[in-house]
């Protein structure tokens, strides 16, 4: 196989992108917490209580996945350095770690999309109970 300066390249655009989409998930949980933790404060109704420890347990994953796609794109770094440098090896072996810590970040990607169901499953029991009083 070759691995050429250009394959580290490669996964650039994908860790850019995959920022992009886990900080436009932070600020939106943000959003939803401080509405909810204003609704709280009005209305102490346990409900809120879960959905606000759902949103916190989610935004530590996406902390968590961040942190993995940062380090992927510092080892994508360290690889096209050593490569650079003529480090074939070291370049190969921070590409496979590179490689590793994406797929970390990308599973946990998939953790927090599963809790989000929660959340909005919450959502979902509120409304049929609401339903239920009004019969």
């Amino acid at each position: 196989m070759d691995f050429s300066l250009g394959t580290p390249a490669l996964l650039f655009p994908t860790v850019s992108l995959l920022m992009l989409a886990y900080t436009n998930r932070f600020l939106t949980l943000a959003t939803i917490i401080r509405t909810l933790h204003d609704r709280y404060k009005n209305d102490q109704n346990d409900n809120l209580l879960g959905q606000i420890a759902n949103l916190r347990y989610r935004v530590y994953l996406i902390r968590n996945m961040q942190i993995f796609g940062v380090l992927s794109l510092l080892f994508c770094v360290i690889s096209m350095f050593a490569l650079f440098a003529g480090w074939s090896a070291g370049g190969q072996w921070s590409f496979a770690i590179a490689l590793i810590l994406m797929i970390v970040s990308m599973l946990i990607s998939l953790r927090e999309l599963q809790i989000s169901v929660g959340a909005l499953d919450l959502l979902l029991v509120e409304l049929e109970d609401e339903e239920k009083k009004g019969n």
